[in-house]
């Protein structure tokens, strides 16, 4: 995703201030029920837009690369970018279209978005606010203001191409609970360990091992920030001692949980 020295949001803003364009920005704001595997194959739109939602993951694919759209994040789409989507596990899918001659955002390339909750809150407003709401004037501004790209890798889970692994990869992500072992995957895909071992490193520079620690502690994250208790983050991940999850967690972030859902906290009042 963008990098840590990409700059927030660049905007197109008239001598007063005020974002270029005398029509609205955004075109339209859709919300749908996404059920796991649906997918959508190989098409572009016209127009840029933000998909994010605070309940489903989504897998979104360009020519280039893989994108894991992880509860509470969001990713930004430029217009006519060739891509895929495939939900992995489903949930309400929020989609915020912009105008392209009018939106203020020009970055070239997809763009990871941290989704707080001010963030969240202004887009539910606008999908019930009419056209011609006073208040848009004020809101939508302001969306574009709060699209804070993450880091490189800060949500990222690199996704293996091999049909047998990114299988496996498929289901981790939408269960981070699911303690079966390489050796299972093996008999399941009708492969070696050594041969499943091999793909897991060549594809995403990780052993197994590692990968499924990588995304357990990014759904970690999530599920501390939406306020479970540590100890029923440590079973939603896969871990039954809740020493072990802290150890772990530790071990990937550099926090405790209690140290990251305090700095989270602070973080998302400036969102």
């Amino acid at each position: 995703m963008a990098g840590r020295d990409t700059p927030r949001a660049p905007l197109r803003r008239g001598p007063d201030g005020a974002i270029a364009g005398t029509r609205s920005p955004i075109l339209r704001i859709d919300r749908s029920g996404a059920e796991a595997r649906r997918t959508l194959e190989w098409h572009a739109h016209d127009e840029a837009m933000l998909l994010w939602s605070a309940t489903a993951t989504v897998a979104m694919s360009t020519p280039a690369r893989d994108w894991l759209v992880p509860p509470g994040y969001g990713l930004w789409v430029p217009p006519r970018i060739v891509h895929s989507e495939k939900a992995l596990r489903g949930g309400e899918l929020c989609v915020v279209r912009f105008a392209p001659d009018l939106c203020p955002v020009t970055w070239p390339e997809p763009v990871g978005i941290a989704v707080g909750r001010l963030l969240r809150e202004l887009i539910a407003h606008l999908h019930e606010a009419e056209p011609d709401d006073p208040s848009r004037t004020h809101a939508e501004p302001l969306v574009f203001d709060l699209l804070a790209p993450l880091p490189v890798n800060a949500i990222d889970v690199a996704m293996p191409t091999d049909p047998r692994v990114r299988a496996i990869a498929e289901q981790l992500i939408a269960d981070p609970s699911d303690t079966r072992d390489l050796a299972f995957w093996a008999h399941q895909t009708h492969s070696g360990v050594r041969t499943l071992s091999r793909l897991f490193v060549g594809e995403t520079g990780l052993t197994f091992a590692q990968w499924r620690t990588h995304v357990r502690m990014r759904a970690a994250a999530q599920h501390l920030a939406d306020g479970r208790s540590v100890n029923a983050t440590a079973r939603a991940v896969g871990y039954r001692k809740p020493s072990a999850f802290i150890a772990a967690f530790r071990r990937s972030t550099g926090q405790t949980p209690g140290t990251y859902l305090r700095v989270e906290a602070a973080t998302d009042l400036g969102r």
